[in-house]
């Protein structure tokens, strides 16, 4: 029996309601759908949430649409990051944040749930979004780096269990680092912008390296060019394929062993989108 696990930042899930979202759901009904910069306040995402049940229970997924559960965090700053959480598998614990920051911009940014798979095992799946930076603003790159530090300690913390033999993970979001010239069209171009920086890309492999996580995707997909999950809304970036892939799923490694297949769902036009990223499903055998 196989999971699906999909990340997917929304772009402000009131928006993507308006253009589409619900019907994504019905069509994909993932196990674990972790979204980002929900930027709503709680009533509209509680509102938005109860349609996407409705979508899982007219496509089967669950009897009722009570069923699915659900859990978000609200930036404490208007307007925004926002992180959600939806699932039609039992939901064991809950946690909030990102042990280590209490500031407000670093609120709305990291969720963690552990599951109960079809199996009787037990993941943590973390949703997670990272500040974007800008390297015109030492503010803003100041709080990036914080909180990717801050990530450090908890994944480690969830290495070691992992290899004790206790719960796998899986840190599912939008992370904003394109990681090696093959995540990113324009390369090149790009090394002195923020989520391309070469001091941002090492903070990956350390995850990987360090940190023994797995790019769950790049390791199915292999050393090819994207393919890609963000594009920007300027010019003809999304119909030329100048992209970004900055959407992720990192494994620890019994849980990465077990993926078989990727989807990075991309939009047939641009009019067609409900956002500016593609959603990426990863399929477990777990």
């Amino acid at each position: 029996m196989t999971i699906t696990i999909t990340t997917s930042n929304v772009n402000g899930i009131r928006a993507a309601e308006r253009k589409g979202i619900a019907d994504w759901a019905g069509r994909n009904t993932p196990s674990i759908w972790c979204m980002q910069e929900v930027r709503a306040p709680q009533p509209d995402i509680d509102r938005i949430v109860g349609g996407l049940g409705f979508e899982y229970a007219t496509a089967g997924a669950v009897t009722d649409p009570g069923e699915l559960t659900a859990m978000n965090e609200i930036c404490r700053v208007k307007g925004r990051a926002g992180v959600a959480l939806l699932s039609d598998l039992p939901v064991v614990d809950r946690r909030y944040g990102l042990p280590g920051l209490d500031e407000d911009v670093d609120s709305g940014r990291w969720i963690e749930a552990d599951i109960r798979t079809p199996q009787g095992y037990e993941i943590t799946v973390a949703c997670v979004y990272v500040h974007a930076g800008n390297v015109d603003d030492p503010v803003k790159m100041e709080q990036k780096y914080r909180f990717l530090d801050t990530m450090l300690v908890r994944m480690g913390q969830l290495r070691d269990e992992a290899a004790r033999g206790g719960k796998q993970a899986v840190l599912c979001g939008d992370f904003n680092i394109a990681h090696t010239p093959l995540d990113i069209k324009n390369a090149k171009a790009n090394e002195k912008h923020a989520g391309f920086l070469p001091e941002e890309r090492a903070y990956v492999d350390r995850w990987l390296d360090e940190y023994e996580f797995l790019d769950v995707m790049r390791d199915l997909a292999g050393d090819i060019q994207g393919p890609y999950t963000w594009w920007s809304q300027r010019g003809r970036a999304f119909d030329n394929n100048v992209g970004w892939r900055i959407d992720y799923q990192f494994a620890t490694p019994e849980l990465a062993e077990t993926a078989r297949g990727f989807v990075i769902d991309k939009a047939p036009t641009y009019d067609a989108r409900w956002s500016d990223h593609a959603p990426l499903t990863i399929t477990y055998e777990v």
